[in-house]
């Protein structure tokens, strides 16, 4: 079972290396987020933002997520209450996405 005690975060709780990233690991960042259990929609999005995220350097922002997975504004944050962008992320193991407060 992996745990967060390994884990480099920076203070708002993201992860410093991405590589330290698994999928057991996202699960427990989902749970510290509210999140519960994660649908085969939460990973579309995580894959898509890891993807995205470790080819370019930086997480997704909402826009570039919306129009990469085809999900709509409001399934994204139904998916991840509360401000998604810097949500899914958190969970995904990349750091906090340009313009999230």
């Amino acid at each position: 079972m992996t745990d967060l005690v390994n884990v480099a975060l920076n203070a708002e709780g993201f992860m410093i290396d991405p590589n330290q990233w698994t999928k057991e690991l996202a699960e427990i960042l989902a749970r510290q987020e509210g999140i519960d259990v994660l649908t085969p929609e939460h990973w579309q999005i995580i894959d898509f933002c890891r993807t995205t995220g470790l080819a370019n350097g930086k997480a997704p922002t909402l826009r570039q997520i919306t129009v990469g997975t085809g999900i709509s504004i409001k399934d994204l944050f139904a998916l991840y209450p509360k401000g998604p962008a810097k949500k899914v992320a958190k969970i995904a193991g990349l750091g906090k996405p340009e313009g999230c407060v």
